[in-house]
């Protein structure tokens, strides 16, 4: 991920940071990303003695990002980073956040149906327009970080985030994207013990949100978002050129 990140950013830019969080991976991953530090310069890695949770490694990797636009994307290869460029092509002007969606999923049948129902009841519940709000391959100008405070610690983070944005008013446009197998390793997600915290997370979300509105309300109040702090999970790539930049 991060050799394929790295060429792909010198083919849309000549200004960009690499960021690697290692959220308390008990394998190899710290030594190799180590070693890979001396052979690119542009590489940043952030690494957790314990595990945090997928949202605080968003959120960590968030608040190192340095550059105008932020791409971000899972470290298992589930997604070709090479396609961050189709992101780049249709970030014009007007729009503030490029979704991918994926084409078709590669998951086991019990992924897939449990994939469908969120997508399908998360859209009906919180009201946002985008068709894949659970495909983390996205490409964000640094404006709309800015304008909101993230709070999830897990991985309903990416939720929080689309219902803010779509909230606050940015535009967003979508481009398909393609799904692969995963290779190595397993979800630590699609358990039944992480499932029933996630349904207590989204009612928490959706009374904070969708109920209460607490984040409209403070945006109309001038309260200033706070800084995005938390921890790692996720292999985020950050680059710009002069108006330009991404995480991923």
């Amino acid at each position: 991920m991060v050799i394929m990140a790295h060429a792909t950013l010198r083919e849309v830019s000549d200004d960009f940071e690499i960021i690697v969080c290692n959220d308390g991976s008990s394998d190899y991953t710290p030594q190799v990303l180590d070693a890979l530090l001396e052979r690119y310069p542009e590489l940043r890695v952030i690494h957790h003695p314990q595990n945090q949770g997928y949202g605080c490694a968003l959120r960590s990797d968030f608040a190192q990002a340095t550059k105008e636009f932020i791409f971000f994307t899972d470290g298992d290869a589930q997604y070709d980073v090479r396609e961050l460029k189709l992101l780049v092509e249709a970030m014009a002007p007007g729009v503030d956040v490029v979704n991918g969606y994926k084409i078709s999923r590669n998951d086991p049948v019990h992924r897939l149906v449990i994939g469908w129902l969120y997508h399908y009841l998360m859209k009906l519940l919180f009201g946002y327009r985008i068709r894949d709000v659970d495909c983390d391959f996205r490409l964000i100008r640094r404006r709309c970080f800015e304008a909101i405070y993230l709070e999830s610690s897990d991985g309903t983070l990416p939720l929080e985030m689309v219902k803010k944005f779509h909230d606050a008013g940015f535009v967003f446009a979508e481009v398909p994207v393609h799904h692969y197998h995963r290779v190595y390793g397993r979800s630590q997600f699609f358990n039944w013990r992480r499932l029933i915290r996630a349904v207590h997370h989204i009612i928490r979300l959706w009374v904070k949100l969708v109920w209460r509105k607490e984040h409209i309300k403070a945006r109309e109040s001038g309260e200033a978002p706070a800084k995005h702090g938390g921890g790692g999970k996720v292999s985020d790539v950050s680059r710009s050129s002069r108006d330009f930049s991404g995480d991923g």
